[in-house]
């Protein structure tokens, strides 16, 4: 349980694959194989497919950046630049996978994800939320922001700390723009924003 979600899948195919060639090298000894110059046909074969497969191999060395400087982990809803944004599913071996907030899987190359900006989301406990409210000319500017503060003010949802705004910030030809300006739990961020708006 304190394994964090993120390195399994890798650390499984890892593991698995390390065991499987273990065990034909050591089934093949007992059977009376030289195995010594086995191992050095395959290191051999291995550097051709590896010259063959250099994105792949790109991909590999992209996935254990991201597993050890970890800018991303499974859970955390992330935006990566000119690729996609989602939460992430998994980090593998050779692709990171995101889910879309309708349901689509997007695989990505792990280089792709290495060699992007990523915006993380989820990574810090809170979020800031902006909403502008246009106040039209010849209605009571005070009166609106005080109703505005009020609002945001009775929300248990909106932390204290930083303590909420409400502040004229731009005048339009039509009204002059409101700023309401408050932190809420990351968690909760989507949800405080669609009440916000409705109320």
């Amino acid at each position: 349980s304190r394994i964090d979600p993120t390195v399994v899948p890798i650390l499984r195919s890892t593991t698995v694959w390390t065991i499987r060639a273990v065990v034909l090298l050591a089934v093949l000894a007992r059977l009376g194989v030289q195995t010594a110059s086995l191992i050095a046909m395959l290191g051999a074969a291995g550097l051709a497919v590896g010259l063959a497969l250099q994105g792949t191999l790109q991909n590999i060395a992209a996935g254990i950046m991201l597993l050890i400087l970890r800018p991303v982990r499974a859970g955390e809803y992330v935006s990566i630049t000119g690729q996609g944004e989602g939460t992430v599913d998994e980090v593998g071996l050779f692709m990171t996978r995101l889910i879309q907030f309708d349901g689509v899987h997007i695989l990505l190359p792990n280089s792709s994800v290495w060699g992007s900006a990523v915006i993380n989301y989820s990574r810090n406990a809170s979020r800031r939320l902006d909403i502008a409210v246009g106040v039209r000319y010849g209605d009571d500017l005070d009166q609106a922001i005080a109703a505005l503060r009020a609002l945001v003010e009775d929300r248990d949802d909106v932390l204290r700390d930083p303590a909420p705004r409400v502040m004229a910030t731009e005048y339009r030809d039509s009204a002059v723009m409101v700023n309401i300006r408050v932190w809420t739990a990351a968690d909760k961020y989507w949800d405080v924003r669609f009440d916000l708006y409705r109320e």
